[in-house]
Order: structure tokens, then C-alpha cells, then sequence
């Protein structure tokens, strides 16, 4: 029984299909589950269906054991490799370029006759054929489909298994019956989380593109408000000194000095939109942390988010900055195995924030503060911060980088 539910189960996994009949499963599945592509792919899954055919040792063991007789052992051979066939490619090749609907219909209709026939004319051990067609059903029928499927096998399972109401029901409802539920059911779920899974991905892939685009715009209509009137009035500017030019030199010159200002002006505002956009946020350079410490073999103990706490933008692009620069010497030169990253309020201030990165590593060099701790420091004082480095309590190195509070 046990080893029916399982059976079940794995054939289940195996079987994936798309969400609907003659829909193509475009997503991004786990191994077992998506369209395979390579030829490793394709031999994997085919591996991994073959496995769950272990389930037909009682059908198989009848075969060899001599009961049947010689008409009854071939017949049962030829109708279990023709049902092992069909299943194998509906359930395979259906999942990785789904069929048109008229020929799933007639391999599963196919598998539901050999179950019967089999099941019939070989005895009760051929029973668990069913299970393996309610497992076809729910991997590539619609689940109002798939439920009728169920519903049909069920049928056949109490009325063979019960020779028609002649024996008893229990042994064939605990041992066929309920696993093929199970087995169905727990299939239409595992689609159903799948199809889940893959819609919020394309959902977060749409999301992405609308804000990529939405950046896009932003940039435009920021470079054309600052860029546009400065533009104009600098060619309105050069046609009016080339008109003064031959008679009124002097005033020509003044003109040609407006140009430079006006133009002066539009490359420092173009520099500090630049500047702006270009400004690290806490949230991505904590996200791009934790991947450089995981990629660096590093464990990595950080927030997911900034603390809600108000900071000029400049304050925290530079305690962005510090972010990155303290990890970026982890990476590099602590041989850590973990490095502790914590953001939070210093007692004496909790409009202000602080960072503090600490590893488990070899600890100060002894040599002096490098460029790039020199230059941090230089940052943070320009916005009034502070920053300081020692050892840890416990060997590594330890950074801590305040930025005060919005006044």
C-alpha cells in the first residue's frame, strides 16, 4: 500500500505539465518538473519516471512466477510493455512538447483499456495499473478533466477489485483506492503551486521592466528640464551674437559670455543629476553584500532592510559607501568566515545611524589605513560622520561609520 502512494507520488513529480491540455509549459521549473532541453535534462527525467515503474513488481513478479501459463504470461508482457510505453511517452514527452489534445486523449484512453483488460483477464495484482492512470490524468489533463479521470479509475478499482461485488472491499480501497487519491490529489496541488510559483515570477520580471522603464523616464524628463532651457537659450544666444557680430562687436562679446555662463551652469546641473542617480542606496549595497560575502564562501549575518531612519540623501549614499568599502575588504583581505553587518540608531542619537561590520578574520594588517579606508573617512567627515576601526572583542577587524541626524 505504502509502496503504491509513493509510486504515485513520484510519478506525480515526474509529470508536470503545462496549465492546460494543449498549452506549452513556458516556466521556469525545478529539474524534474520543467520541459527539459538538454540532452542531460531529457536523460534525467527519463531516469527519474523510470524509477517509479519499480511500483509494477507485483504485475511483474506474476508475470515470472508461472501462474498465468504460457498464452497468459505473453499476453500479460506484450499489455504491460505497451502500457509502460504509452505512459512513459505521455508523461515525457507530453511535458516537454505538449500533444495535440486528440492524441492525449487516446493514449490515456489506450492506458485505461489495458488497465482494464490486464486487470481483468491477470488478477487483482495488475490493480495498481490504475494508480499509474490516474498519475498520467492529473499530469496532463485540466484538473475538472483530471478529476473525471480520477472518478473513472476509482470505478474500476472497487468494481474489479471487488470482483463485481463478490469480495470484499477493504483490502483493494486501502490498497489501491486511497493511495490513487492521494497520489491524484497531491499531483493537481503540486501543479497548482508550480503554476503559482511561475506567475509570480513573470509577475516580479514585469514589475522589474515597468521600473527599469519608469527610471528611463524619470532620466528624460530630468535631463529635458535641465537641459532643454539651457539648450534654447543658448541658441537663441549664438544666433543673436552672430547677427551683431559684423556692427556690434562689444555686444556680440557679451552675448558670447552669457553662452559660456548659461552652458557653465547646464554642466554643473547635468553633473549633479548624474551625481544623483549615481548615489548608492543602504537597500542595494546590503542586498550586493550579502551576495559578495555568499559568493566569497563567507557566512553573512545582515539585515534585509535599513532601519526606518530619516537621513539626508547624502548621508546615506555615504553610508552606503562605508557598506561597500568594509565589505569589499572582507572579501578581500580579512579570511573571514563570517562577517556580522548590523544598522542601528547610537544611543546618544537615534535620529543618527550606525554601521558597524565585523568579521572573524586575521584582524588589522598593522600596516596603516589603505586608500580606500582614507577616503571613506574623508567622505564621511564632509557630511560630519565619524569613522573608526579596531580589532574585534574576538580577533577580526571591526568598522564602525556614523552619519548624524537630518538637522
Amino acid at each position: 500500500m505504502a509502496g503504491t502512494r509513493q509510486g504515485a507520488g513520484g510519478a506525480a513529480s515526474a509529470a508536470e505539465p503545462g496549465p492546460a491540455l494543449w498549452e506549452p509549459d513556458t516556466g521556469r521549473l525545478p529539474a524534474i518538473t520543467e520541459a527539459a532541453q538538454t540532452r542531460r535534462q531529457k536523460l534525467t527525467k527519463a531516469l527519474f519516471i523510470a524509477v517509479w515503474m519499480i511500483f509494477l513488481g507485483g504485475p511483474l513478479e506474476d508475470l515470472f512466477s508461472g501462474r498465468l501459463g504460457t498464452v497468459g504470461t505473453v499476453w500479460g508482457a506484450v499489455g504491460l510493455a505497451a502500457f509502460v510505453g504509452t505512459y512513459f511517452a505521455l508523461v515525457f514527452r507530453h511535458t516537454r512538447t505538449p500533444l495535440p489534445g486528440r492524441t492525449v486523449y487516446t493514449l490515456l484512453g489506450l492506458l485505461y483499456a489495458l488497465a482494464w483488460a490486464l486487470s481483468l483477464t491477470e488478477g487483482t495484482d495488475w490493480l495498481v495499473l490504475f494508480v499509474y492512470v490516474v498519475v498520467a490524468s492529473c499530469a496532463v489533463l485540466p484538473a475538472g478533466r483530471a478529476v473525471a479521470a480520477m472518478a473513472a479509475c476509482m470505478l474500476a478499482l472497487a468494481a474489479i477489485g471487488t470482483g463485481f461485488g463478490t469480495r470484499p472491499w477493504w483490502g483493494v480501497w486501502t490498497s489501491f483506492v486511497i493511495p490513487a487519491l492521494l497520489g491524484g490529489f497531491a499531483l493537481m496541488s503540486a501543479r497548482k503551486t508550480v503554476r503559482t510559483m511561475r506567475e509570480l515570477r513573470e509577475a516580479r520580471a514585469v514589475v522589474a521592466e515597468l521600473a527599469a522603464s519608469e527610471e528611463r523616464l524619470r532620466l528624460a524628463r530630468d535631463l529635458h528640464d535641465l537641459l532643454g532651457h539651457s539648450l534654447s537659450l543658448i541658441t537663441l544666444k549664438s544666433e543673436l551674437a552672430g547677427r551683431m557680430l559684423p556692427d556690434h562687436p562689444g555686444r556680440a562679446a557679451e552675448q558670447v559670455a552669457d553662452i559660456e555662463r548659461v552652458s557653465r551652469q547646464a554642466l554643473v546641473d547635468v553633473r549633479e543629476a548624474v551625481s544623483g542617480y549615481r548615489r548608492p542606496t543602504l537597500a542595494v549595497e546590503l542586498a550586493g553584500a550579502r551576495t559578495a560575502l555568499e559568493t566569497a564562501g563567507i557566512a553573512a549575518d545582515l539585515p534585509l532592510r535599513p532601519p526606518a531612519v530619516e537621513l539626508a540623501p547624502e548621508h546615506e549614499g555615504v553610508l552606503a559607501w562605508a557598506l561597500r568599502e568594509a565589505v569589499t575588504n572582507v572579501v578581500r583581505h580579512s579570511a573571514a568566515g563570517r562577517c556580522t553587518v548590523t544598522l542601528q540608531p547610537p544611543a546618544d542619537d537615534p535620529a543618527a545611524l550606525r554601521l558597524t561590520v565585523a568579521d572573524d578574520g586575521k584582524g588589522p594588517s598593522g600596516n596603516g589605513e589603505g586608500n580606500g579606508l582614507s577616503g571613506l573617512r574623508e567622505r564621511l567627515a564632509g557630511c560630519g560622520g565619524t569613522l573608526t576601526t579596531t580589532a574585534g572583542p574576538e580577533g577580526g577587524f571591526e568598522l564602525r561609520a556614523t552619519v548624524p541626524s537630518v538637522p
